[in-house]
C-alpha cells in the first residue's frame, strides 16, 4: 500500500432533542461532504452509556439520530450509516489504544474535567477513557479526515497521538508484515499501519446560541424549550421561538463591528447567514439598519423553508422503526467488515492469535 484511501468518518451521540445546533454544526456538513468523499457516519450509542441513559429512551434516541441523518439528505446505500455497537471491532480496538495512551494524555482532556465536574472521584472509568473509544471509532476505518467542532478539536489530536505512537511502537512488525504506509514521525520515517487523520475545517463553524441568552450554546438540557429549535419542530413552533427569541432594543448594525457586546442580535445574525450559506456582512447589508420587528419574520421565513422539510421528513422516517432499524442493520453489517479487516491485522501486528 502507498497511501491510505481517503475516508470521512464522523459521528453523533444519540443524546435526544437534536436541535439547529446540531444540523448547523454537524448534519448539513455530512450531506455536504458526501458529494466529494466516501463517508461513514455513525450513530455513537456506546458513548453515551457513559451518562447512564435509560434504555428505552437510548434505543429511541438513537433511532432519531438515523432519522435525522436520513432526512437530512444522507445517502445510506451510498454511504454507510450506522450504529457503534452493532460493531463489536470498535470496542475491541479501543482497548488496544487503551494500552497504548498514556494517562497524562488523557489527564489533559478538557471535556472530561467539564463533565466530571469537582467530583472527579466519583466519574465513571468510561468517561475518563472516551477519547481512546473516539480514536478507535475513526482509527478502526483507518480514516483519513473527520468534520469537527471546537469542542472535538482536543480528541482528533489525542487520536492522532494515538495512531503516532501505534505506528512507531510496531513500525518494524508492520514493516515485516508488508501492511503498512511509508510515513515521517518526527524526522523519522517509519511504517503506519493507521494514519494520522486530519480535520476538517472549512471556514468558521456557526456557534448556534440558544435563543433566551447569547452567551450560552444551544443545548437540549435547558429547561425553557423556547431556548432551542428542534429538529421535530413544525413551522409554526419555529416561527413562534423566533419571534420569542430575546433582542436588544437597538437595531441591526450595518456591519460587523457594530454586533460587539450584543451577543443576542450576533446570534440572530449568525443564525441567518448559517442557513442561507452567507456571511454576517452580507445579512447586515441587507438588513442593516432595521428593527428586530423587521428583520425576525425575515429570519422566520428562511429558518421554516430550510427546517420545516427536514422536519416533516424526519416525522415520517421517526414513525417508521423497522425501516430505520433496517438501514442500521445494512450499515453495521457493511461497517463490520471493514472494521474486521483492520482488526484482523492489528491482532497480528500486536501478537494476538486469532483464526
Amino acid at each position: 500500500m502507498t497511501a491510505f484511501k481517503p475516508l470521512v468518518f464522523s459521528g453523533v451521540q444519540p443524546t435526544g432533542n437534536l436541535h439547529l445546533g446540531n444540523y448547523l454544526g454537524a448534519i448539513r456538513r455530512f450531506v455536504m461532504l458526501q458529494d466529494s468523499h466516501d463517508c461513514m457516519y455513525c450513530v455513537v450509542d456506546l458513548h453515551a452509556l457513559t451518562i447512564a441513559p435509560d434504555p428505552v429512551e437510548l434505543m429511541k434516541a438513537t433511532r432519531e439520530v438515523t432519522a435525522a441523518f436520513l432526512a437530512a439528505g444522507i445517502d445510506a446505500k451510498k454511504h454507510i450509516v450506522f450504529n457503534q455497537s452493532r460493531v463489536m471491532q470498535h470496542a475491541e480496538l479501543a482497548w488496544v489504544f487503551n494500552c497504548v495512551a498514556r494517562m497524562g494524555w488523557l489527564n489533559r482532556m478538557t471535556q472530561f474535567k467539564e463533565k466530571a465536574g469537582k467530583d472527579r472521584e466519583n466519574a465513571s472509568a468510561g468517561l475518563f477513557v472516551y477519547p481512546s473509544l473516539m480514536a478507535a471509532d475513526i482509527l478502526v476505518y483507518r480514516a483519513t479526515h473527520v468534520p469537527v467542532g471546537d469542542d472535538q478539536k482536543q480528541h482528533l489530536e489525542l487520536t492522532r497521538d494515538i495512531a503516532q505512537k501505534f505506528n512507531n511502537d510496531y513500525s518494524n512488525r508492520i514493516a515485516d508484515l508488508g501492511v503498512g504506509v511509508e510515513m515521517m514521525s518526527g524526522e523519522e520515517k517509519v511504517n503506519g499501519f493507521f494514519p494520522l487523520t486530519e480535520p476538517l475545517i472549512e471556514g468558521p463553524a456557526p456557534r448556534v446560541m440558544s435563543l433566551r441568552d447569547g452567551l450560552k450554546k444551544m443545548s437540549k438540557s435547558d429547561p425553557s424549550d423556547l431556548s432551542r429549535i428542534n429538529l421535530t419542530d413544525d413551522a409554526e413552533t419555529i416561527s413562534k421561538k423566533i419571534r420569542k427569541a430575546k433582542t436588544d432594543p437597538e437595531g441591526l448594525p450595518s456591519e460587523a463591528d457594530g454586533l460587539k457586546g450584543r451577543p443576542e442580535a450576533e446570534n440572530l445574525v449568525v443564525l441567518y447567514a448559517a442557513l442561507a450559506e452567507t456571511s454576517k456582512d452580507q445579512v447586515l447589508a441587507e438588513f442593516g439598519g432595521q428593527q428586530f420587528s423587521a428583520f425576525k419574520p425575515a429570519l422566520a421565513d428562511l429558518a421554516v423553508a430550510k427546517l420545516a422539510p427536514i422536519a416533516t421528513e424526519m416525522r415520517r422516517i421517526s414513525a417508521d422503526t423497522a425501516y430505520i432499524d433496517s438501514v442500521l442493520k445494512d450499515g453495521g453489517e457493511r461497517a463490520g467488515k471493514l472494521a474486521e479487516t483492520t482488526m484482523k491485522t492489528v491482532r497480528e501486528i500486536i501478537g494476538l492469535v486469532s483464526s
